[in-house]
Protein backbone atom coordinates (compact mmCIF):
# COMPACT_ATOMS: atom_id res chain seq x y z
CA UNK A 1 0.00 0.00 0.00
CA UNK A 2 1.07 4.01 -0.78
CA UNK A 3 1.64 5.70 1.77
CA UNK A 4 1.99 9.98 1.48
CA UNK A 5 3.10 12.14 4.11
CA UNK A 6 2.68 15.97 3.92
CA UNK A 7 4.46 18.43 6.16
CA UNK A 8 5.84 21.59 6.03
CA UNK A 9 2.14 23.28 6.73
CA UNK A 10 1.87 26.34 9.29
CA UNK A 11 0.76 30.14 9.56
CA UNK A 12 2.02 32.69 7.67
CA UNK A 13 2.02 36.08 7.46
CA UNK A 14 1.15 37.57 3.82
CA UNK A 15 4.00 37.79 1.28
CA UNK A 16 6.00 35.01 3.80
CA UNK A 17 7.03 31.95 2.31
CA UNK A 18 6.15 27.95 3.16
CA UNK A 19 7.94 24.86 1.70
CA UNK A 20 5.22 22.02 1.34
CA UNK A 21 6.94 17.87 1.31
CA UNK A 22 5.40 14.81 0.48
CA UNK A 23 7.03 11.94 1.68
CA UNK A 24 6.38 8.40 0.27
CA UNK A 25 6.80 4.95 1.64
CA UNK A 26 9.20 2.84 -0.69
CA UNK A 27 9.68 4.04 -4.02
CA UNK A 28 6.37 5.01 -5.21
CA UNK A 29 7.21 7.68 -6.83
CA UNK A 30 9.57 6.71 -9.53
CA UNK A 31 8.22 7.10 -12.87
CA UNK A 32 4.80 8.46 -11.85
CA UNK A 33 3.12 12.26 -11.65
CA UNK A 34 2.55 13.42 -8.60
CA UNK A 35 -0.08 16.24 -7.40
CA UNK A 36 -0.54 18.94 -5.25
CA UNK A 37 -4.02 20.26 -4.68
CA UNK A 38 -6.34 22.13 -2.27
CA UNK A 39 -9.32 22.39 -0.05
CA UNK A 40 -10.21 25.69 1.42
CA UNK A 41 -13.81 25.15 3.73
CA UNK A 42 -16.83 25.38 1.64
CA UNK A 43 -15.17 25.06 -1.64
CA UNK A 44 -14.46 22.27 -4.20
CA UNK A 45 -10.52 20.50 -4.08
CA UNK A 46 -8.46 22.94 -6.96
CA UNK A 47 -5.77 22.13 -8.86
CA UNK A 48 -2.50 23.56 -7.58
CA UNK A 49 0.56 22.00 -9.48
CA UNK A 50 1.88 18.89 -10.68
CA UNK A 51 5.54 17.13 -11.75
CA UNK A 52 5.57 14.55 -13.77
CA UNK A 53 9.33 12.32 -14.93
CA UNK A 54 9.15 15.09 -17.98
CA UNK A 55 6.60 18.36 -17.08
CA UNK A 56 5.42 20.20 -14.63
CA UNK A 57 2.18 22.07 -14.66
CA UNK A 58 0.92 25.10 -12.50
CA UNK A 59 -2.83 26.50 -11.65
CA UNK A 60 -3.14 30.04 -13.21
CA UNK A 61 -3.60 31.56 -9.63
CA UNK A 62 0.09 30.20 -8.75
CA UNK A 63 2.22 30.93 -11.09
CA UNK A 64 5.13 32.66 -10.78
CA UNK A 65 4.80 32.06 -7.21
CA UNK A 66 5.14 28.24 -6.25
CA UNK A 67 7.58 25.87 -7.66
CA UNK A 68 7.03 21.76 -7.15
CA UNK A 69 10.56 19.69 -7.68
CA UNK A 70 10.72 15.98 -6.97
CA UNK A 71 13.98 14.19 -5.28
CA UNK A 72 13.36 10.12 -6.51
CA UNK A 73 16.01 9.66 -4.54
CA UNK A 74 14.56 10.92 -1.40
CA UNK A 75 10.97 9.99 -2.40
CA UNK A 76 9.89 13.06 -1.68
CA UNK A 77 8.03 16.15 -4.01
CA UNK A 78 8.27 19.18 -2.70
CA UNK A 79 5.99 22.25 -3.21
CA UNK A 80 7.87 25.78 -2.85
CA UNK A 81 5.39 28.63 -2.45
CA UNK A 82 6.66 31.89 -2.40
CA UNK A 83 4.69 35.50 -2.14
CA UNK A 84 2.01 34.06 -0.05
CA UNK A 85 -1.34 35.31 -0.37
CA UNK A 86 -4.40 35.22 2.31
CA UNK A 87 -6.72 33.59 -0.44
CA UNK A 88 -3.78 30.66 -0.60
CA UNK A 89 -5.53 29.27 2.38
CA UNK A 90 -6.57 25.89 2.30
CA UNK A 91 -5.81 22.37 3.51
CA UNK A 92 -2.84 20.99 0.14
CA UNK A 93 -2.99 17.58 -0.50
CA UNK A 94 0.04 15.96 -2.69
CA UNK A 95 -1.51 12.60 -4.37
CA UNK A 96 0.13 10.32 -6.89
CA UNK A 97 -0.83 10.10 -10.56
CA UNK A 98 -2.50 6.52 -11.78
CA UNK A 99 -0.42 5.39 -14.18
CA UNK A 100 3.46 4.83 -14.72
CA UNK A 101 5.05 7.68 -17.23
CA UNK A 102 1.35 9.22 -17.80
CA UNK A 103 1.06 12.62 -17.95
CA UNK A 104 0.02 15.51 -16.26
CA UNK A 105 -3.65 15.80 -15.48
CA UNK A 106 -5.55 18.52 -13.41
CA UNK A 107 -8.23 16.63 -12.22
CA UNK A 108 -8.22 15.01 -8.95
CA UNK A 109 -10.01 11.66 -10.38
CA UNK A 110 -6.40 11.40 -12.49
CA UNK A 111 -4.74 10.61 -8.74
CA UNK A 112 -5.19 7.48 -7.02
CA UNK A 113 -3.32 7.50 -3.72
CA UNK A 114 -3.59 11.10 -1.61
CA UNK A 115 -1.91 12.51 1.50
CA UNK A 116 -3.56 13.05 4.84
CA UNK A 117 -2.89 17.32 3.76
CA UNK A 118 -1.21 19.95 5.34
CA UNK A 119 -3.49 22.96 6.41
CA UNK A 120 -1.70 26.53 5.64
CA UNK A 121 -3.47 29.80 6.61
CA UNK A 122 -1.85 33.32 5.58
CA UNK A 123 -2.76 36.28 7.46
CA UNK A 124 -3.79 39.36 6.01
Amino acid sequence: QVQLVESGGGLVQAGGSLRLSCAASGRAFNGYAVGWFRQAPGMDREFVAAISWKDNSYADSVKGRFTVSRDDEKNTVYLQMNSLKPEDTAVYYCARGRHILGQIYRVASEYEYWGQGAQVTVSS
